[in-house]
């Protein structure tokens, strides 16, 4: 369908689509979130993870266990399966690994700046950030190479350095935020294009629906703001299904339900939002997740291609903040909202 992929593609990434592919078929089920959503306390959760592959990381931990124990325990194991991979894989594919972090850097910038900004403790940020996306001791980008996105000249981060001090306050970091989302996101489209076959058809759909996702959070967001029609647009990235007209349409937004009917014209966003009523925007948030789940999981049908690594790092960043919901709604005894924002991988 897309080319000669089958003829080649083994010799250097057989061997890792089948160890994504085994880390995949760990992930956990509708009826596992079913038995966690039934746990009375923490240690319940832990006793059922226990049976899954999270169990050798949460073994050690003593009782009572904190949410941000739980957490950063299952965000381990994500990190060393990462690691493995990275360790195993030769070009193009280790730098695509490389690729996927970036969005973790771009996080771990803002929450630097957003902490020094309120004169929090640098040592308390950095054990905050999360370890994908942290640079390496010499300063540069992890991974990183000159002229690409994340490298150690990189003209985006560089644009951080740029803002002084009074540039800085809480609007202009969340700018510097889309702005250098909207870079990273458009730097791997093109590089994706360039890999061609499978994985550029199935990456372009994958991230052009992160960047539609972010172009409406972003109109959202901006609503009320003293944020212009041009800065929005700006803002947005220059590819996928709403570019460039439907991005036409939510620079002129002023409130949800305009952004409503602009994106009901498009088949795949009209059943996003038709699962909420007219004014509400709580619910948008997981319906999006569910609709990337979905696309996610079907990258996985079919074989020769990067894509399945990029959607399995997603699904588990996914099932990551299931567990943390999960387990903050047991934490303070609010299990009548358990459900609210649990999407089901499988």
């Amino acid at each position: 369908m897309y080319g000669f992929e089958a003829l080649t593609f083994n010799i250097h990434g057989g061997f890792l689509e089948a160890i994504v592919r085994g880390y995949r078929s760990g992930l956990l089920t509708a009826a596992d979130y079913n038995n966690l959503c039934q746990c009375e306390t923490l240690d319940d959760i832990k006793m059922h993870l226990s049976a899954t592959d999270y169990g050798p990381y949460l073994q050690n931990e003593p009782s009572p266990l904190h949410t941000t124990t739980l957490v950063e325990k299952c965000t381990l194991k994500l990190v060393d399966e990462y690691k493995h991979m990275l360790a195993q894989a030769t070009e193009p594919l280790s730098t695509f690994l490389e690729y996927i972090t970036y969005g973790h850097m771009i996080d771990n910038v803002v929450l630097i700046v957003t902490g020094t900004l309120h004169e929090r403790d640098v040592q308390e940020l950095l054990e905050k950030c999360h370890p994908l996306g942290m640079f390496d001791s010499g300063g540069g980008v992890k991974g990183g190479r000159d002229g690409e996105f994340g490298g150690g000249g990189s003209c985006w981060f560089l644009s951080v350095v740029a803002m002084t001090h009074e540039d800085l306050d809480d609007m202009n970091i969340e700018i510097m935020r889309n702005t250098l989302y909207k870079a990273y996101l458009e730097d791997f489209h093109r590089f994706c294009q360039k890999l061609g076959g499978a994985t550029a058809a199935i990456m372009s759909e994958l991230l052009s629906f992160e960047a539609d996702r972010r172009a409406v959070n972003i109109t959202i967001n901006s609503i009320g703001t003293e944020l212009t029609r041009e800065d929005r647009k700006k803002l947005y990235s220059n590819f996928g299904l709403l570019y460039p007209y439907g991005h036409e349409e939510l620079a002129i937004c002023e409130d949800i339900d305009q952004v409503r009917s602009g994106m009901e014209k498009y088949p795949p966003y009209q059943a996003i939002f038709s699962k909420m009523s007219f004014g509400e925007s709580q619910m948008l948030d997981k319906a999006f997740y569910e609709e990337e789940v979905k696309r996610l999981c079907l990258s996985f049908e079919q074989q020769f291609h990067y894509a399945v690594f990029f959607a399995y790092m997603r699904l588990r960043e996914q099932e990551i903040r299931n567990l943390m919901w999960i387990s903050e709604c047991v934490a303070q005894n609010q299990k009548s909202r358990v459900h609210d924002s649990v999407v089901f991988i499988f």
